[in-house]
């Protein structure tokens, strides 16, 4: 792996983008966004997790996070683990998801391809984790996870996509609250 791809600096800011395996486009349903929503509220309040921007889209998530313990990539793995086992427990109980025989036998598969999977494995492992060291960095990848929506044409304006933290630079926290930037006017 990439000396590039790795949490260096404990306390500094990081950008993360991880994807479910084969991008698999699981997050089209509420109970599964709720999901996510939820474990990064845990995250925050238990975890030590600071959230400056986020977005979910159907097969991957953004981040812009730092460790107020300074334990980024415990913090991110414990997140990975604890929502691919809630998630793959959400579609074995959801009546309404009609892709879930599909869905086990996919994350079934991906799981027999690695050694250190027992069962399912829901997401990719790799999440290229890049330090932010500026201001002119930082707003970059903001604008990047808001404009993802948009690039990927499912909204043209970023405060449109529910589940993006632009919403939240615009004062709605009705999905997720964020930590204030301080850094950006």
């Amino acid at each position: 792996m990439s000396r590039k791809y790795k949490f260096h600096n404990k306390s500094a800011l990081y950008f993360v983008s991880f994807a479910t395996v084969y991008w698999i486009e699981i997050f089209t349903r509420q109970v599964y966004f709720d999901v996510l929503a939820k474990s990064i509220d845990f995250c925050r309040a238990k975890k030590g997790m600071e959230l400056y921007a986020y977005c979910f889209m159907p097969s991957h998530v953004h981040l812009l996070f730092r460790s107020s313990n300074e334990q980024p990539m415990e913090l991110l793995r414990d997140f990975k683990k604890h929502t691919a086992k809630k998630i793959i427990e959400a579609i074995k109980n959801n009546p309404q998801e009609s892709r879930k025989e599909l869905l086990l036998w996919l994350f079934e598969k991906a799981g027999k391809e690695k050694a250190n999977v027992t069962k399912y494995q829901f997401w990719q492992h790799h999440n290229k984790p890049i330090e932010l060291w500026s201001e002119k960095v930082i707003k970059q990848k903001i604008d990047y996870i808001h404009n993802n929506p948009i690039e990927l044409g499912f909204v043209t304006k970023s405060i449109d996509w529910k589940y993006s933290s632009a919403r939240n630079f615009q004062d709605d926290h009705t999905v997720l609250e964020i930590d204030e930037t301080g850094f950006l006017g």
